[in-house]
């Protein structure tokens, strides 16, 4: 039988708990979207913390007055975010190979409000975007990230944080590398037929110099890369895979920074 009963002590921890599993709900992927309601967002952390608070060894709270408390409760909220965000900034890898496609065929000036992110984003980014969130779902990757963040449990008790600034600013950098090599494998297709359609252009300005190329330039490059996005839409399943791994990358090493091994 399951105890529901709190005393003044257990509910300072619980509220602890809660406060790391709400501020990982508003930022994390699929968890966070805005057009999920604030309700199921607030129901599903409570359960949520819920489960952890039974399941979770009880430790005692060293802290001094209500300033000490609140200092545990923004190092909790602190480290739900750096978890949540570690997952979510690898959406930003996908809006940035749309960006560059867009770039290339002539899109860049077609921006469209993406209401995820609350930012302007191209069309092939948005579109890529949704593609990548609709495999992260399939594949129940959702799932490891919230297997992640109860695991975490594990390395940074409650109270336990030990932040290591070398070590997360280390890992934003490799991050930052990673999500530069991934986009442009995501755009590398177009950019290369691109790069070939501009050669021919630039022959044929030659050849026939009556000719307006960059009227016809600009229609050729729109067509070509919605023809290059619509063969090579398959591929996101394999370019997925990359996100992924950089996505597990990025939590295990936002993780590892805020504990001491």
């Amino acid at each position: 039988m399951v105890d529901y009963s709190f005393s003044l002590i257990t509910f300072e921890y619980f509220l602890l708990i809660l406060v790391r599993i709400s501020c990982f709900v508003f930022i994390a992927p699929f968890f966070g979207m805005k057009n999920t309601p604030g309700r199921v967002k607030i129901g599903f952390s409570f359960f949520v913390s819920l489960i952890l608070y039974h399941v979770l060894p009880k430790e005692s709270l060293e802290y001094t007055g209500i300033v000490g408390y609140s200092i545990i409760v923004i190092k909790e909220g602190i480290t739900g975010l750096l978890i949540g965000y570690g997952a979510n900034i690898c959406n930003s890898i996908i809006l940035l190979a749309g960006n560059l496609i867009d770039m290339n065929i002539g899109l860049s000036m077609a921006q469209e409000y993406n209401p995820q992110t609350q930012t302007q984003a191209s069309v092939s980014g948005n579109f890529y975007y949704y593609l990548v969130l609709m495999l992260l779902i399939i594949t129940n990757m959702h799932h490891y990230i919230l297997r992640a963040l109860t695991d975490a449990y594990q390395l940074i008790p409650v109270n336990g944080q030990i932040f290591q600034m070398d070590y997360l600013l280390q890992g934003m950098l490799t991050y930052i590398l990673d999500s530069f090599v991934i986009a442009f494998r995501i755009t590398l297709p177009i950019f290369a037929c691109i790069m070939i359609l501009n050669c021919i252009l630039g022959i044929m300005a030659k050849v026939s110099p009556q000719m307006n190329m960059f009227a016809v330039g600009m229609q050729l490059k729109v067509l070509v890369g919605l023809v290059i996005m619509l063969i090579t839409v398959g591929l996101m399943v394999n370019v997925s895979d990359f996100i992924f791994e950089e996505m597990k990358r990025t939590i295990v090493s936002m993780i590892k920074g805020m504990y001491e091994s």
